[in-house]
């Protein structure tokens, strides 16, 4: 059996304002034409499909546009998609109905029966060949909320809660599978160990609970395909463990790594290989600085001219890094200035400035944007200036259980 592991599309998603909806339809095209050429059985698409709960019309069409036109180029393909933090799980499992006529599953909550038990038929998908044959089981994870894993008959204990659902949800696939067949974890999660971009990852932190333990997922687990973290990397270095990435660069932070999709082949129950398939960069992320203004001018003025011929979509996004000795009211003509006529498109000017900040200890401050913030840093940050201490561990605790209410309301479409 051979299965494509990819996540973290963020359909829908702007750049400091800009929208990348270029770069994403570059990267279904050549995902559409990988499943072409490998014709793999599986498409495990491991959550943030969408940026927002809301996400604008456009990605969406995306979404429906490329199922139809996989589900066209191979019949027989079986996509799995799960919820991740960034998406509405109603929303995601709305259309599954027609979806499943596509051979395609959305997954985007877990549920419990009348009588507390967990609903693992929804949970656990069988993989078939094109006569029909299962060749394994998948168990689909969507990004697990407070709301789903706990309360009067689970308790309260959210790292618990998510205990419970592994361990049962294994437990019924055991049960279900055959002697050769692979058992295949889909996961939304931030896996303890797990390597973090800056900037474009949504925190999950639940109170003081952030990361989970790899060994939620024991041996009889043939491969688990992880969403959440942007950066390809495998959990504690099992290669039966890995996050895919994202397929392009949602941040700055993020320009420094190839992005990709996996490969996965198995033979039974055995993993065979996992591999990388690099994603050509549809548009390049650059950066200018940091560097003193008059160096950073001299170095805008030596970008490359506007070619008339090129394509102008696929001109870099640029962040300029500017450090200031004083505060320059004309900043930004002077950068818009020494850009004129040059192949980039100006998103951010991120300005360091030299001497003291607002507190004794630091010799040095950044402009700091609110989009580089959490919820909780920001929460951290008012509470500081409102009374003058640190926040403590249980008013945190009870901001993030009032964080995530807010954040399920507003996933109702």
């Amino acid at each position: 059996m051979r299965l494509f592991h990819t996540s973290d599309w963020h359909l829908g998603q702007n750049l400091h304002g800009q929208e990348r909806d270029f770069e994403h339809e570059c990267f279904l095209k050549w995902l559409l034409a990988r499943l072409g050429e490998r014709t793999p059985d599986v498409l495990l698409i491991a959550g943030d499909i969408f940026d927002t709960v809301n996400p604008p019309v456009k990605a969406q069409e995306r979404l429906y546009d490329f199922i139809v036109s996989a589900h066209e180029r191979n019949p027989q393909l079986t996509i799995v998609m799960i919820a991740g933090n960034h998406d509405s799980g109603s929303r995601i499992e709305l259309p599954a109905p027609l979806m499943r006529r596509l051979r395609t599953h959305a997954l985007g909550r877990v549920l419990w029966l009348d009588d507390g038990v967990l609903d693992v038929e929804r949970l656990l998908l069988p993989l078939t060949n094109p006569k029909g044959k299962v060749l394994g089981w998948c168990l689909a994870l969507p990004f697990l909320r407070p709301a789903e894993v706990t309360g009067p008959a689970l308790g309260d204990n959210y790292l618990h809660g998510i205990g419970q659902v592994h361990e049962k949800l294994i437990a019924a696939a055991q049960q279900k599978r055959k002697k050769g067949q692979p058992l295949i974890a889909i996961s939304h999660a931030h896996m303890a160990g797990g390597s973090v971009s800056e900037d474009s990852e949504r925190s999950l932190i639940i109170g003081n609970a952030e990361a989970l333990p790899a060994s939620l997922f024991g041996d009889a687990i043939t491969y688990v395909a992880l969403g959440h973290l942007h950066k390809p990397q495998k959990v504690n270095g099992e290669n039966r463990i890995r996050y895919s990435g994202s397929p392009i660069p949602l941040s700055f932070s993020e320009i420094g790594y190839q992005h990709q999709i996996l490969e996965i082949e198995c033979e039974g129950e055995k993993l065979v290989s996992v591999q990388p398939m690099l994603i050509p960069r549809a548009v390049n992320l650059q950066r200018v600085g940091p560097a003193p203004l008059a160096e950073l001018l001299l170095q805008l003025k030596d970008l490359p001219d506007i070619d008339l011929l090129a394509d102008v979509d696929r001109q870099p996004w640029l962040e300029v890094r500017v450090k200031l000795d004083e505060p320059q009211p004309d900043l930004r003509n002077q950068i818009e200035a020494a850009l004129e006529n040059k192949a980039v498109r100006l998103v951010r000017i991120a300005a360091e400035y030299a001497g003291k900040g607002p507190r004794p200890d630091e010799d040095a401050r950044d402009l700091i944007e609110l989009n580089q913030l959490t919820p909780q840093e920001l929460f951290s940050r008012a509470w500081l200036d409102s009374y003058g201490t640190e926040v403590d561990e249980q008013t945190l605790q009870d901001f993030a259980t009032l964080l995530q209410d807010v954040q399920l309301e507003g996933e109702q479409p």
